[in-house]
């Protein structure tokens, strides 16, 4: 049974047992039955007389997370009233609840001339974070805000642990701890007594809930049991907090280029919308580099500002700023939602020269190119409207000064017309763009699409589909002098590049295409057991008029990335950008396959070729003679996709050539997560755009003329549950040269993690010089994460984390 008595029944029982001799202890007892007494009740017991005594209780402050009228509810076996002493005990499988917080234990005592608490034996209290405290004694006010804790054990929800001889909690949100010890490691369920991988052993430790801080006195960092670092005084920021203000850990590095490098960072948590981190670095040969990243969140989007400057002067003559005094970068990215449809955001990096960032280690060194936008985007339905101005910019010395161009804007939109027309979906494209390049190339353009398509599927499951395309361009040019090849009817050997078109005229090219096609596919569908196996034959043919005038008096800045594979065998258009356009008439064949399992893997494959039968063919020219589509029959493409529910994925694309079946074209991925193994392997072998002997030797750094083939590896293996072996190789096949390699081993649990790394960098342009180097990192939950480097033979460090 469970009785709730409120404070006018408890006031009738007290004056109606004036007799109770509290010599014997007289007691109310209710063997094995619970009851629920709130707080307001046990205070009600108090006569009138004793109501002046209390009037200094009424001063404390409640506790900000407890109403003062909420009830605090009691339940226990045995409820027992000693009037004489002013006390309510209360024993055996005692529960209290009082606002969030739970407190239970075998026995607790409530004094109301003291106004406490006293829980003994298996106390356990929670409060309203999910911080659990076990203790043998536990006393608090009634009110839960102040109180006192002997061998006490506090743990929170992500299992920090705070274990200490004694604690007081003081002014409700001040908790001391006499020599105690903080971990946020784990338990070993096997040995419990067993050392946690690590922790802080202090004489005093101090919680300030109000500042979300832990203060350590007379500390000592252990780890794996060991003691390792003593600091007289200590302060970190409490787990639950995400950002404050303070020093990050400091980093040391050193260097060839850089020498002895020290870094101290300092976070400004300036609101909970907005924050700074300022942190200078040091350096023996390359000045100070001032750097600083702004971060700002609103309501509808977010930006940050990182600006970094070393005032040096460059003596290396080497180096793109080789006299200058000083070296610098404007990096920002934001992006914020206008409405539920539109958004403007950029992405700019500035920079005063081509190394900065990298030789700073600012950048990675395999960066080749900066590419800074500036957009408004929107998505309606199935409508899609895009403004975006670009700047790109080449970092690597070789690169010709075409490489360099602004764009400013190219504009997209896209409009789907949501009834049907003659039975199919209408839409119409349109693209403009104004383009200035570093050479003095001007290009603007103006592109308007409509497209038609149509799907229709017959009794036996065959799929038709009928399609049409409109498209009209013109393009104002304004010294076109980019170098373009010509057909390769003109390529000899003695005078390669006597059709570049570096003699274009300024004006207005128009050009308008048609296209008009048919798409069959018949898939047959079969089950064997667990496997579902799918087989489509494909087929399309795609009629188009031969050009009108010479394609290649436009230039060509957008279509030269063709790689020609299974993804776009059945395109209508293969060329990648609007610059180029195929012509006459082309068939694609080929057939699909797929296996899906039961079990959620699946595998498929794809085969198919593409032929130029009528008009002319527009890859019939000397850029794009290595493409596989320059012939009337093309390539073979072959596609290989798997992926396993086990933790394996395999992705091969491959070309073979239409006369011997060589293997052109490789690219291959594939990923392992399975057991103790994690492994990472892509190759690629990619053909040269044109032939190197067509070539004359100034012009080998404009387009990409020699064959290259390229392997990278990356695993790790585990030697036990918490130790891992690291490797790394990236290798250049072609030119038989490794790019970047690294060993290591990394030791992970649930709260520390440290690696230790040795790695090498054969990168080499202007001032960037090949590297090796050691790395050391490790991370210590709740704390943050060091980083360690430096060259073969030195060991720094870098900060990656902050306390």
């Amino acid at each position: 049974m469970t009785m709730r008595v409120n404070p006018t029944v408890l006031r009738t029982m007290r004056r109606a047992l004036p007799g109770l001799d509290a010599s014997y202890g007289r007691r109310l007892a209710l063997p094995v039955v619970a009851l629920a007494v709130t707080l307001g009740a046990l205070l009600a017991t108090h006569e009138r007389a004793h109501a002046q005594a209390q009037t200094g209780l009424e001063q404390i402050v409640k506790a900000p997370d407890v109403k003062s009228s909420d009830p605090m509810l009691l339940q226990a076996d045995e409820l027992i009233y000693e009037n004489n002493n002013s006390r309510v005990t209360a024993r055996g499988n005692v529960e209290v609840y009082y606002g969030d917080y739970t407190l239970l234990a075998d026995r607790i005592v409530y004094d109301r001339s003291a106004n406490t608490l006293a829980a003994e034996g298996n106390v356990r209290m929670k409060d309203p974070d999910g911080a659990v405290i076990t203790a043998n004694e536990l006393t608090l006010t009634d009110d839960f805000r102040d109180g006192f804790v002997d061998a006490l054990r506090f743990v929170t929800q992500d299992d920090t642990r705070i274990t200490a001889q004694s604690a007081s909690r003081e002014a409700g949100n001040v908790t001391v701890f006499q020599k105690g010890m903080f971990t946020p490691c784990k338990i070993c369920r096997e040995n419990p007594d067993k050392a946690p991988t690590w922790r802080i052993r202090a004489g005093k430790i101090t919680h300030k809930r109000d500042q979300a801080k832990i203060t350590f006195n007379n500390a000592t960092f252990d780890l794996f049991g060991v003691p390792v670092l003593w600091a007289p005084y200590f302060e970190t920021a409490d787990p639950t907090v995400k950002r404050k203000s303070g020093f990050l850990i400091p980093s040391y590095s050193h260097s060839n280029e850089l020498g002895n490098t020290i870094q101290v960072p300092y976070y400004f948590a300036l609101s909970d919308y907005y924050d700074f981190t300022f942190a200078p670095m040091w350096t023996e040969n390359a000045g100070t580099l001032l750097l600083g990243d702004w971060r700002q969140r609103t309501a509808n989007g977010g930006f940050n500002i990182e600006l970094a400057g070393v005032f040096d002067n460059v003596n290396d003559y080497s180096s793109p700023a080789y006299g200058d005094d000083f070296r610098g970068s404007i990096k920002t990215k934001g992006v914020f939602a206008l409405d539920p449809y539109y958004s403007v955001g950029w992405d700019v990096l500035l920079e005063t020269d081509e190394t900065f960032r990298r030789y700073y280690n600012l950048d990675s060194r395999l960066r080749t190119d900066r590419v800074s936008q500036i957009y408004l985007e929107g998505l309606r339905g199935r409508n899609y409207f895009s403004t975006r101005f670009y700047n790109t910019q080449s970092l690597l010395f070789t690169d010709e000064e075409f490489s360099e161009a602004v764009v400013y804007p190219i504009i997209d939109y896209d409009y789907i017309v949501d009834t049907p027309i003659l039975g199919g979906e209408l839409s119409f494209n349109s693209n403009t763009m104004v383009f200035s390049s570093a050479d003095g190339t001007d290009s603007n353009r103006f592109i308007m699409e409509a497209n038609w398509r149509r799907q229709i599927t017959d009794g036996i499951g065959q799929v038709f589909t009928p399609f049409g395309r409109l498209r009209g361009d013109v393009y104002s040019l304004d010294n076109p002098g980019v170098l373009e090849l010509g057909g390769t009817e003109d390529l000899t050997i003695d005078d390669p590049y006597s059709v570049l078109s570096d003699n274009r005229d300024n004006g207005t090219i128009w050009r308008g295409n048609a296209v008009a096609g048919l798409e069959y596919r018949y898939p047959f569908v079969t089950s064997t057991g667990m496997v579902t196996h799918t087989i489509e034959p494909i087929g399309q043919i795609i009629a188009r008029p031969d050009a009108v005038g010479d394609q290649q008096e436009i230039p060509n800045e957008d279509a030269l990335s063709l790689v020609f594979d299974d993804t776009i065998l059945f395109d209508i258009d293969k060329f990648s950008g609007y610059d180029r356009i195929e012509t006459g008439t082309r068939i694609n064949a080929g057939f699909g396959y797929t296996a899906q399992l039961a079990s959620g893997g699946y595998a498929r494959a794809v085969f198919g070729q593409s032929y130029q039968v009528a008009g002319d063919n527009e890859f019939d020219n000397a850029f794009y003679q290595n493409s596989g589509l320059s012939t009337s029959n093309s390539d073979y493409v072959t596609g290989v996709y798997v992926q396993t529910v086990s933790g394996f994925a395999f992705t091969g694309q491959a070309r073979f050539d239409q006369d011997n079946f060589d293997m052109v074209r490789t690219d291959l991925g594939s990923s392992l997560n399975y057991g103790p193994v994690q492994a990472r392997v892509n190759y690629a072998k990619v053909p040269g755009t044109i032939e190197t002997s067509d070539i004359t030797p100034n012009l080998t750094n404009v387009v990409n003329a020699d064959d290259s083939e390229e392997i990278l590896l990356a695993g790790a293996l585990a030697i036990t549950d918490e130790w891992w072996l690291l490797g790394n190789l990236r290798y250049d096949i072609a030119g038989s040269q490794t790019i970047t390699d690294g060993l290591g081993l990394r030791y992970q649990d649930d709260c520390f993690k440290i690696d230790v790394t040795y790695q090498r960098s054969f990168i080499r342009d202007q001032d960037i010089e090949p590297d090796e180097r050691f790395v050391f990192t490790f991370a210590l939950k709740h704390l943050g994460e060091y980083t360690a480097s430096a060259d073969a033979g030195a060991l720094g460090t870098s900060d990656s984390g902050g306390l």
